[in-house]
């Protein structure tokens, strides 16, 4: 039996969430599948927020680079009960690369939140590296210049952010390399190690591991200041100035849900991304919290599609 105590204390946790989230249970719709970092992070902040907004649960809709999550997103109730996470990919790259796509990426949603960035990094397979004496991205650039044709670098496919900070790489750096694109980010991280390409530019939490076991060499990081990570680790722009590419994902709510509820909820995800325990579990991914107001969001990716907007031009990639 619930004690009198214990009724008044439930009573009072209930009228401290919001109306709209006293009697549903919120989702976030994530457009990959299961188990990758966003996946992974979704689901850590869902848990943070539940004692502020109730059961929040994840719903995976993966498919078409982020688009159907995404779409789904955009064709909800704008009631503050579905949320979805807007990626580089579906936010950034996926209005130039696609044709058409089921969401306009600005006029379809309203921005919650900036969740997180995470490095990426320029990486060679160690043994050609140490076989072609190139410890640094000037040495690369020095033997691409001179044996032209002769390197290669893998990415997840046509169009995806590895394959464009390759083509962007090349553009600035003037050489030039021959693009092999594989069928996701995993089979392109196992082409380098097997050899079968020299460089990639991958994610930094899922080449970290194998940076730290000599497997790949770290030649730079992406980013426009060196990662608190891997501090000794260089930046691209140092070589190249204005190089700057990394991989964010953020909280989105449907066009046309009420300000006071996107300001709601900005307030109990910021809180939860500035936690210890969130950063804490967030480091184990080697991502940054970057919370953010709605607007800053917003402000945010319209400078992002702008920037890939130009970077899918230089790659010629199309998807459809």
């Amino acid at each position: 039996m619930i004690s009198r105590r214990h009724a008044i204390a439930l009573g009072a946790a209930a009228l401290s969430l919001p109306s709209w989230a006293q009697s549903q249970t919120m989702r976030i719709v994530v457009p990959f599948a299961p188990g990758g970092p966003i996946d992974v992070t979704a689901r850590i902040l869902a848990e943070a927020v539940k004692d502020s907004l109730g059961t929040v649960i994840i719903e995976n809709r993966p498919g078409a680079g982020g688009n159907i999550g995404v779409g789904l997103v955009a064709k909800s109730a704008p009631d503050g009960m579905t949320l979805g996470i807007a990626t580089t990919a579906s936010h950034g790259i996926n209005p130039w690369l696609f044709k058409s796509l089921p969401y306009d990426p600005v006029k379809d949603f309203a921005p919650v939140t900036q969740m997180l960035r995470v490095p990426n990094v320029l990486v060679m397979n160690a043994e050609a590296a140490q076989r072609l004496n190139i410890n640094s991205v000037p040495d690369l650039i020095r033997y691409a210049k001179a044996n032209p044709g002769r390197l290669n670098y893998g990415s997840g496919g046509n169009g995806s952010a590895g394959h464009l900070a390759g083509e962007l790489f090349k553009n600035q750096a003037g050489i030039f390399a021959v693009h092999i694109p594989y069928n996701g980010g995993n089979p392109a991280q196992l082409g380098l190690l097997s050899g079968q390409v020299d460089f990639n530019f991958d994610n930094l939490a899922t080449a970290a591991a194998n940076i730290r076991s000599g497997k790949l060499k770290a030649l730079a990081v992406t980013t426009a200041q060196r990662s608190g990570v891997m501090p000794d680790v260089p930046t691209v722009a140092e070589t190249l100035p204005g190089f700057e590419i990394d991989t964010w994902w953020g909280l989105i709510a449907p066009a046309g849900t009420p300000a006071d509820v996107v300001a709601r909820l900005n307030a109990a995800f910021t809180k939860a991304l500035q936690s210890p325990e969130v950063k804490s579990r967030f480091a184990t991914l080697l991502a940054e919290p970057a919370p953010s107001t709605p607007q800053a969001f917003a402000d945010f990716m319209n400078r992002e599609r702008a920037k890939y907007e130009r970077m899918v031009k230089i790659s010629g990639a199309k998807v459809d």
